[in-house]
């Protein structure tokens, strides 16, 4: 039996929808994972001997559409600024340091994720005349996941928190290694006086 024109359109549409309209009630993710701040203050602190420190973060921000620091659940710059927040300290009566973030960035690079972070630090005088500078510089790449967004975050997380345990220890290096004249120097504090013994003369 033939059946009619309408109802023959009314098959195909469904055919076309209803593989679709199943995917999407399937394919529902779980909730998106909190993650905790980011903190770096348990770490040592580097007390540069100037008056006062600036952080700046306003690199500029990657427009490719290979990009994935949009999708990490702490921006590779916002974990750099943190770190600088929580590891610099100006500890002098003059000059200035200023920490500036060059480059922070995930890109998707077929198969893998590719983490890059690049960081310095200049010192100069009272007058403006730089008089010190240290560069910092890390990479790392991770596996590429089709897991879902859930996947994806932790994945970028991961990835973010290995570049800056590295990153981390490349700065102290750096800073030690190029700027050990501007580390200030952390006095002990004093030890209390002994006390005093007394001891009896023998009687004449």
């Amino acid at each position: 039996m033939t059946l009619p024109l309408r109802r023959l359109r009314l098959v195909f549409v469904l055919s076309i929808l209803l593989p679709f309209g199943l995917a999407g009630c399937g394919a529902t993710d779980d909730p998106p994972q909190v993650y905790s701040p980011v903190s770096y203050d348990y770490l040592t602190k580097l007390r540069l001997n100037v008056a006062s420190l600036d952080i700046d973060d306003s690199v500029a921000p990657n427009t490719e559409p290979r990009d994935m620091s949009r999708f990490a659940p702490i921006r590779p710059v916002d974990a750099l600024r943190q770190m600088a927040q929580d590891r610099l300290v100006a500890q002098g009566s003059s000059g200035r340091a200023v920490f500036v973030v060059d480059e922070a960035s995930i890109v998707q690079v077929r198969d893998r994720y590719e983490g890059r972070m690049v960081a310095h630090l200049d010192v100069t005088t009272s007058d403006g005349t730089r008089s010190g500078y240290a560069e910092a510089r890390v990479q790392r790449s991770s596996g590429f996941t089709k897991d879902g967004p859930n996947a994806t975050r932790a994945a970028l997380n991961t990835l973010i928190t290995q570049m800056m345990t590295d990153m981390n220890v490349e700065l102290e290096f750096q800073v030690r290694r190029s700027l050990r004249a501007y580390l200030a120097v952390t006095t002990p504090a004093s030890s209390p006086p002994a006390a005093i013994q007394t001891e009896d003369l023998p009687k004449p």
